[in-house]
């Protein structure tokens, strides 16, 4: 029973911080799929949409960790400060270069910019939430208050990723194939700031400061049990874009392309529902065995789709998906969280984000390729694959986790 005089983290935070954050990684979530729209208008080219996606996960993917490394080294705010003004810029550059008669060079390095200036403001929040809790709370609901954290936070992207998409297919339509990246870019500026001037940011940068203590090594970051982490959530990005791609293509194929993001809603809706769910599983069902058991749940659905047919069954798959695919994040981020080195937690739970971004990016350029060329059956078989990665490394989790607690103990 929760004791009244204890603070919550709610309470520590307070609501605002929850609403800016929120708000804050929605850019973040429209940046691939809206590049990908202006460019198939603007240059009425499929592939290099494709690739364009591609070159903004590439750009996360080179930049990304070493924005958390800054953060960790100097601070969120002035990182993120920065990075409100710098991302912005690089989304209206890149509209201006796409609509010029610049040659596609060009439009891919502007869509690497996106990327390599992105702010993280989902693995920051993880971090400055992990900190805060690390600092401030009674170390008996710790681990607790951690795990109804991941699971709040993985919800949130859960509804991003699902309501980006859905956000930037409105705005193109009524307004112009524009009108996401001008958008996203006054979110960024307004709300990515509001976030990274949020009194928390400072908290956690003195608390860092008057530690102390020297941060961990870089070479804590590549070991074992934190590698096989990043495999997974590599996994769940590729799977992510995958599966968005190749039910694009099985609904074109039935003459209602615009109706997949509504599909894709059904998995991400159920998704971030049993994500938050995670919070309230009991302490004896294991992280490890929960990694195995839910990104289970993710392969057993994927397995179907060589057998749909049908919207209707399609949508009975994606219930089955999402039933695995937000509990197997939270875990993955949970074990993130679990294993960062002293004073590397924005750089971990950046490396994890990028891993993401980058099997979203990889994953639909690669099935958007394969479904012009081959076919979307064919398409329909890289989701399993992606939940196959994502599974395996569970598999790789439990002996590397069985291995460290024996050392432990």
């Amino acid at each position: 029973m929760h004791n009244p005089s204890q603070p919550s983290l709610f309470r520590i935070a307070g609501l605002p911080y929850f609403v800016i954050a929120f708000v804050a990684r929605l850019p973040f979530a429209m940046m691939v799929v809206g590049v990908l729209t202006v460019v198939v208008s603007a240059r009425e080219s499929l592939s290099l949409g494709g690739l364009t996606s591609a070159a903004v996960g590439l750009g996360t993917a080179c930049f990304g960790p070493l924005l958390g490394a800054a953060a960790d080294r100097f601070g969120q705010r002035p990182v993120l400060v920065v990075l409100a003004v710098a991302n912005a810029a690089a989304l209206v550059a890149f509209t201006f270069v796409v609509y010029s008669a610049a040659v596609d060079v060009f439009v891919l390095l502007a869509a690497f910019g996106i990327g390599a200036t992105a702010p993280q403001v989902a693995p920051m929040s993880r971090s400055r939430l992990v900190t805060i809790i690390a600092d401030r709370m009674p170390e008996q609901n710790r681990q607790r208050t951690i795990s109804g954290t991941m699971a709040y936070e993985s919800a949130a992207d859960e509804t991003v990723f699902v309501f980006g998409p859905f956000l930037v297919g409105i705005l193109a339509s009524a307004i112009a194939p524009w009108a996401p990246l001008a958008i996203a870019a006054i979110l960024i500026v307004v709300f990515v700031g509001a976030f990274g001037l949020h009194p928390s940011a400072r908290a956690v940068s003195k608390q860092r400061n008057a530690d102390g203590s020297a941060p961990s090594a870089v070479g804590e970051l590549f070991r074992p049990q934190l590698l096989i982490v990043l495999i997974g959530t590599l996994g769940v990005g590729l799977f992510f874009g995958t599966m968005l791609t190749a039910l694009t293509s099985f609904m074109a194929d039935r003459g209602a392309a615009e109706q997949a993001g509504v599909l894709y809603g059904v998995m991400g809706v159920g998704s971030a529902i049993l994500a938050l769910g995670v919070a309230w599983l009991p302490p004896r069902f294991s992280m490890r065995a929960r990694w195995l058991a839910f990104s289970g749940i993710l392969l057993a659905g994927t397995l179907l789709l060589p057998f749909v047919d049908s919207p209707g069954a399609m949508m009975v798959a994606l219930g089955i998906m999402g039933a695995g695919i937000g509990p197997t994040l939270v875990t993955q981020y949970s074990f993130g969280a679990a294993r960062s080195p002293l004073g590397r937690s924005a750089t971990v739970m950046t490396m994890l984000g990028s891993a993401i971004v980058v099997g979203q990016s990889l994953g639909a350029a690669l099935t958007g390729q394969i479904a012009e060329n081959v076919g979307t059956s064919t398409a329909l078989v890289l989701p399993i694959i992606a939940a196959a990665v994502a599974f395996t490394a569970g598999i790789v989790n439990w002996r590397l986790s069985a291995i460290h607690r024996r050392r432990v103990d």
